[in-house]
């Protein structure tokens, strides 16, 4: 689709509801788990995107689908009351979308959390919500919560860790988990740093709050092996930071439309303030991710986000695939260059298209990866 806004400034309530238009026929993020006719009943009354504006006209829609759902459940249907439960969760999802700067978008988030629940315990392999303890620091959480789910097969199996970047959630990580469920694998899904219910904001040492997790697939007799992990979007980061930093506790991660260093540059930064790619907010959500509270502040939290400055990316690091689409205007991919550079050699695959190479094959090619490396095949 192209830029709507090529100015260098926010889209207009038409323009973002053209934009939201064009994903929901794609079903494509963050349109994906909305049907376009229940995407143009809300565009038909939203009157704005400002949070007190947009996260009503969603949330009401998403409280009638959660009570059809109730209803549903009342009568004994499972199918149609997970249906319903998930429409539920992408307008909640939406309501919350991208990030809740807003009260209203506060509550539509712990709605959105709700609603995958309850779903969640009617999908064929349901899901659990697991809390475990994490040492924090001051002003830092004290949990880590994470969705856990296993395949039908007997006996121990292996795992993969996954989370998403600054507005999709764990409660996004469906798609990817279906798929690696398929292939014999369980799936942990969780919140990136700095988004969700993540207990730490996207510092430097952020990586730590993956750790008490790694710690519970340890502890499990019915996971093997070491995880391997999914990092989607921003949260590639964090998987390459993982990969470097903590390699001896993972099989492999996969950055997939994730940066390194370019990205966190100022150029950069000022380049992908209002991409093609983002409906809106990016910077807003970025800065909540960090905890940045002003311009001055986003520029300096993100430029200190380098793995390069770290001096990380010539170690050796655990096995790697780099994903991304070739037009990507939110990371850039030069950024894919400079880590095949340095280090240990990684997997790369470029898709056409913008942020992530999103095209039929780009998952499927991701969890066959994963798939691979966590049940110890060469691949």
């Amino acid at each position: 689709m192209a830029d709507t806004h090529a100015g260098g400034r926010p889209r207009t309530l038409e323009e973002a509801k053209e934009w939201m238009r064009h994903k929901a026929i794609a079903r494509q993020h963050p349109m994906n788990n909305l049907s376009v006719e229940d995407t143009e009943r809300v565009l038909a009354t939203l009157p704005g995107l400002d949070g007190a504006s947009w996260a009503p006209a969603w949330t009401t829609a998403g409280e009638a689908a959660f009570e059809q759902a109730m209803q549903a459940q009342r009568e004994g249907d499972r199918t149609t009351a997970r249906e319903h439960f998930l429409r539920a969760h992408g307008f909640f999802f939406m309501g919350r979308f991208p990030c809740p700067n807003h009260p209203l978008k506060l509550a539509s988030a712990q709605r959105e959390r709700d609603a995958y629940i309850a779903a969640g315990a009617l999908f064929d392999r349901p899901v659990e919500r697991v809390t475990v303890p994490f040492d924090g620091g001051e002003g830092e959480g004290d949990t880590v919560v994470f969705l856990f789910r296993r395949p039908a097969t007997t006996g121990p199996v292996p795992v993969v860790v996954m989370w998403g970047g600054v507005d999709a959630w764990k409660e996004q990580m469906t798609a990817a988990s279906d798929l690696l469920l398929a292939r014999g694998v369980a799936t942990i899904a969780m919140d990136g740093p700095g988004t969700g219910e993540s207990p730490v904001k996207g510092v430097p040492d952020a990586d730590r709050q993956f750790l008490p997790v790694f710690d519970w697939i340890e502890r499990r007799d019915d996971l093997i092996g070491r995880p391997a992990c999914l990092g989607r979007s921003f949260g590639g980061y964090w998987a390459t930071r993982l990969a470097h930093v903590h390699s001896a506790r993972i099989c492999a991660a996969v950055n997939w439309g994730g940066g390194a260093h370019y990205m966190f540059q100022p150029d950069w930064i000022a380049a992908s303030r209002y991409p093609d790619s983002y409906l809106m907010e990016l910077v807003e959500t970025r800065m909540r991710m960090l905890g940045a509270t002003s311009e001055a502040e986003y520029l300096a939290f993100f430029e200190r986000l380098s793995l390069l400055d770290q001096g990380l990316l010539d170690q050796p690091c655990a096995p790697m695939l780099l994903v991304n689409g070739r037009e990507d205007k939110q990371c850039p991919v030069a950024d894919i260059d400079l880590l095949v550079s340095h280090g240990s050699p990684k997997s790369v695959r470029m898709f056409p298209g913008g942020h992530m190479g999103l095209t039929p094959e780009t998952l499927p090619l991701i969890a066959d990866w994963l798939a691979a490396r966590a049940h110890g095949e060469a691949r």
